[in-house]
């Protein structure tokens, strides 16, 4: 419990320090509303119930975009992991694409997709596509070449290579890789709903920016914070059943 608690301190002290700023108008509200206002403002938002619809709109289109990218990169990860020949060719030209910092490609999304969902949609699989398809990649060439070997003596179909060999070896090298999309694809939303957004956490975070209103700000960085968090605690935990899975195993 000592160690949790200590986990928190730093948070905690970060917070206290800011209120107490805010509170003897060290800083100016205008510029960094307090944690409290912060707080009013999350209370303001669902009283004008734009809260929860703006969440919900934009962990699905964080969804969506990841389902379709992490999905992708997970096939091409497998099939250029498995063999030599998707290897040649795909991953060249699937690492030359990677070096493209893929937020400075928004502009040419909204001229292909326009100012809809689809843009949105595809900057955040795009950007949610290459960890999940690196890290497959990688897990399946490190999986120990005995196991492979086994597999081609017992004459396993192609099938029961991928179920019982490959997709156990690998599933650690996935799991970070999936942890690493998730980042990718809620840092690839934010941008995308600030860019002719009419809905969701972004627009409201844009729409606040607009009159001024600090503490609105304030409490969408909050939001996107914590919903990052969950979700990283989620494959965190993921992780430490698999590997746990793998030592019972």
């Amino acid at each position: 419990m000592t160690g949790q608690l200590r986990r928190f301190a730093v948070p905690v002290l970060l917070l206290a320090a800011w209120q107490l700023a805010g509170s003897l108008d060290w800083i100016d509200a205008t510029q960094l509303g307090s944690p409290w206002q912060t707080m009013l403002a999350f209370g303001q938002m669902q009283h004008d119930q734009v809260l929860l619809p703006s969440l919900g709109i934009s962990l699905a289109r964080a969804a969506i975009g990841l389902v379709l990218g992490g999905g992708l990169g997970l096939l091409l990860g497998v099939a250029v992991g498995l063999t030599r020949g998707a290897e040649t060719l795909l991953d060249a030209t699937l690492q030359m694409l990677r070096t493209l910092p893929h937020l400075a490609l928004v502009p040419l999304f909204l001229i292909w997709f326009g100012i809809g969902e689809e843009a949105k949609v595809a900057l955040v699989a795009l950007g949610s596509f290459f960890p999940l398809y690196l890290n497959t990649f990688k897990a399946i060439r490190g999986i120990d070449p005995r196991l492979l070997e086994l597999a081609r003596i017992q004459s396993l179909t192609r099938l029961q290579l991928l179920r019982e060999i490959v997709l156990p070896g690998a599933l650690p090298g996935i799991l970070v890789g999936l942890r690493l999309s998730l980042g990718a694809a809620w840092i690839s939303l934010i941008v995308a709903e600030q860019v002719n957004a009419n809905s969701g956490i972004g627009f409201l975070t844009m729409q606040a920016r607009t009159f001024g209103q600090t503490d609105i700000i304030m409490a969408c960085l909050v939001i996107y914070a914590l919903v990052g968090l969950f979700a990283d605690l989620l494959v965190r935990y993921a992780e430490k059943r698999s590997a746990a899975w793998q030592v019972a195993a």
